[in-house]
């Protein structure tokens, strides 16, 4: 679909690229020409990564916690010294946990706020002055969630990813006039390495979703790194401020109360 040198001459940013979904769409875009830094909180798998990585084509990788606005300046200077500019910026970064809303710490919904919505926001925000503001130019795509109808069970990343998709409507407007494009693409339930950290009865009620999905299967983070490519290219040049539901169908016909009550059976 996508010609090899479609991004011939860009240079991308992709946050929490050492694997999973990030690692897909850093994968994707250096078979298809760019430039690709990569971005974690740890160093040593983040440079494994970036080591796998470079087989597909120039790959460059900075640790950061996009927390921190202090380690996303140093990260923004790093690419200006290395790489002279940024052309596209994939806010793949975030982390959740499974949990009934009445047991969720103080600190557990604060972490999941500061990370997933205040750290994409941060990143946003710099990569807009550092680069796409003085260039005139810019992509950015968020990775969210499927939380169109709620999130029973992960209360906090459903308010944290209801806040970026958002966010995107608002920055997209803001910025146009910087031609600047924000989208968002909000995955359902992926069968990627982040599943891996879940217990056993969890893992078995993510097969229980795969064989109620209308299209009888989990999602693939190529399935999401498709999405993000379109995004990202000039065949969505006319495209800002929407959100693209990548879950067979998950935001309209699963039960989203299923993963609730599949915590409360076992806590």
């Amino acid at each position: 679909m996508y010609a090899k040198n479609t991004f011939k001459n860009k240079t991308a940013l992709v946050t929490g690229g050492r694997s999973g979904i990030g690692y897909a769409i850093a994968k994707d875009l250096l078979k298809l020409g760019a430039k690709v830094i990569i971005a974690s909180r740890k160093e040593a798998p983040l440079k494994k990564a970036a080591e796998e990585l470079s087989e597909f084509g120039t790959c460059d990788y900075k640790t950061c916690d996009i927390r921190k606005t202090d380690e996303i300046k140093t990260l923004a200077e790093h690419i200006q010294e290395k790489h002279n500019r940024l052309d596209i910026l994939i806010n793949n970064a975030g982390g959740q946990f499974p949990s009934p809303a009445a047991m969720i710490s103080e600190n557990g919904w604060a972490a999941v706020i500061n990370n997933n919505l205040n750290g994409t926001f941060y990143m946003s925000q710099q990569m807009a002055k550092s680069f796409f503001i003085p260039q005139s130019e810019g992509v950015i795509v968020n990775i969210i969630a499927n939380m169109l109808r709620g999130f029973p069970g992960m209360a906090h990343t459903g308010a944290a990813r209801a806040g970026v998709d958002n966010l995107t409507k608002t920055l997209a407007q803001e910025w146009a006039e910087y031609n600047i494009r924000i989208n968002a693409v909000a995955p359902g339930t992926i069968a990627s390495s982040g599943l891996e950290t879940y217990p056993k009865p969890m893992k078995a009620f993510f097969g229980a979703i795969a064989e109620a999905n209308l299209m009888k299967r989990l999602g693939t983070p190529e399935d999401v790194s498709n999405s993000v490519l379109f995004y990202a290219s000039p065949l969505s040049s006319y495209i800002s401020g929407t959100t693209l539901y990548v879950d067979g169908l998950e935001h309209l016909a699963n039960d989203r109360m299923g993963l609730y009550n599949n915590l409360k059976s076992f806590l």
